[in-house]
């Protein structure tokens, strides 16, 4: 491979200067006819002041017309040289957005940030939680959970490349966010600190135990103890620019977070040559699926054509052997099956929180005629059953959110459609604080920096300069919650 020649993972060497680099994105804003006005359905749109935006990233929607509330909702990633409005045109997520009904985030870098327009999945400042362009996207979905009332339980992650190692940081950082994620010629999560090991990352692959693997997870979410997200691998194994040996490595990564075995629970033959391999829960529900594409080269896999299994548009890094959004929608239950269930019952209605301790939460809601049981999901994962209308989930962190659904199950156990989902916090956090430099208050991730300013963790606080002689003091009021408390704080 040419050093010299643009690829989809190489790190920015100098940015343009901004007033240039401006100048580019409405260049290409007009071209692609993209408005910077808030997203208006059934056409791709650019939306600003989504949040504090650390990593300096743009956000670009698209949702079908009168998309209701509680609806999935994707982040779709693109790869390095590419854009939102190239992914968004080739990819087939809008087709699947249309037919089963959920809105998609694309999130767009560019060459200010980095020189091939990468996402900068291998910089410490960028890939950890609550910082740079980690947080910039995390800012998106909450921008599009409160604009179109997306269900927080089905929020996805899927991306190519670059953006298929930003998906695994996505995953790795925030599994309270994202009930499942696809990883399409990707890097697994923890991988890289530095452009040097990042190169290492995709050109070799970084062999580790499964246990390794588990533990950078574990580690990058800020102590989340599940459940976790569904995880999809998609790799060419043809691929000379990402090592398809990252595929196995972070099918290693995913069935060590799970608990689970790596001999598949079954393999499939589909089309365009690929393999799919099924790794089964305890409970029998695929938690991760690998896909083999024979021969393809470095790219998303697309299948141009009008069937329901068919997508996208070919092009440079989209090839012709299988609709990967397709198959990915299925994984996650965006189609009515799987996660969103496969019997034909309705969604509960009523579903409320009726009560929390500092580590339980219980819900209530109305009966669904035929009913035989209800399943209860918290974060996208099912946590329990019950033959009534009511639930307690145990051994809850205090202080805590977490999300809930509830979806009511036939006399075989087959659940239909989830209910719109609740949010419950648990009680007893006892607020802590901490005093330290801005450097190591941005080390620690309870603050984060953005050109050369630090900014409290959650409150986005200013904090002033990122350096070592300006000192605060922190208030975690609530799990990764910090507020400036430079007059007092509790004991």
């Amino acid at each position: 491979m040419n050093p010299t020649s643009p690829h989809p993972l190489r790190r920015r060497s100098w940015p343009r200067p901004a007033s240039t680099a401006a100048l580019v994105l409405s260049l290409i804003a007009v071209v692609l006819g993209l408005s910077p006005s808030p997203a208006r359905a059934a056409s791709l749109q650019q939306v600003t002041g989504f949040g504090s935006n650390p990593g300096n990233l743009q956000m670009f929607q698209y949702a079908p017309d009168n998309l209701p509330s509680g609806a999935p909702l994707v982040v779709a990633l693109h790869g390095c040289t590419q854009s939102a409005g190239d992914y968004y045109g080739h990819s087939g997520w809008p087709k699947y957005a249309d037919a089963y009904g959920f809105a998609v985030v694309f999130p767009q870098t560019s060459s200010s940030n980095n020189a091939n327009s990468c996402f900068n999945w291998f910089q410490s400042g960028d890939y950890t939680r609550g910082q740079g362009e980690a947080l910039s996207i995390k800012q998106m979905v909450d921008h599009a959970k409160s604009q179109y009332g997306s269900d927080p339980g089905r929020v996805y992650v899927t991306g190519l490349s670059a953006g298929g190692a930003m998906t695994s940081v996505m995953l790795a950082d925030y599994p309270d966010v994202f009930a499942g994620g696809a990883i399409d010629s990707g890097i697994p999560a923890g991988c890289a600190t530095d452009l040097s090991s990042g190169l290492t990352c995709q050109n070799s692959a970084v062999s580790k135990t499964p246990k390794q693997w588990g533990d950078a997870v574990r580690s990058a979410s800020g102590g989340w103890g599940g459940p976790w997200p569904r995880v999809a691998v998609w790799q060419g194994t043809a691929d000379t620019t990402v090592n398809p040996a990252n595929a196995t490595e972070i099918r290693d990564q995913w069935t060590d977070v799970w608990g689970i075995g790596r001999t598949p629970s079954s393999t499939t033959t589909l089309a365009g040559g690929t393999t799919q391999a099924v790794y089964d829960d305890p409970s029998g529900r695929p938690a991760v699926e690998t896909f083999s594409v024979s021969g393809m080269a470095h790219g998303l896999a697309v299948n141009p054509g009008a069937g329901t299994d068919q997508c996208g548009a070919t092009g440079t890094y989209y090839l012709n052997y299988i609709c990967s959004s397709y198959w990915t929608a299925k994984f996650w239950g965006l189609d009515g099956a799987g996660g969103g269930g496969t019997g034909g019952l309705p969604a509960p209605t009523g579903l409320t929180v009726t009560g929390t301790t500092d580590t339980t939460a219980s819900l209530a809601w109305s009966a669904v005629s035929g009913a035989a049981s209800y399943d209860v999901y918290r974060g996208g994962g099912k946590v329990g059953s019950t033959t009534g209308t009511s639930y307690t989930d145990t051994g809850l962190g205090s202080g805590t959110k977490y999300t809930y659904t509830v979806a009511a199950a036939d006399s075989e156990g087959t659940a239909g459609t989830r209910s719109s989902a609740v949010t419950a916090t648990t009680t007893g956090y006892r607020p802590q604080c901490f005093t330290d430099n801005n450097y190591n208050q941005v080390a620690a991730g309870r603050a984060h920096q953005s050109l050369g300013y630090v900014y409290a963790g959650g409150s986005n606080q200013s904090m002033g300069l990122y350096n070592v002689a300006v000192t605060h003091t922190l208030e975690e009021t609530s799990s990764g919650y910090f507020v400036i408390a430079d007059s007092g704080c509790p004991s």
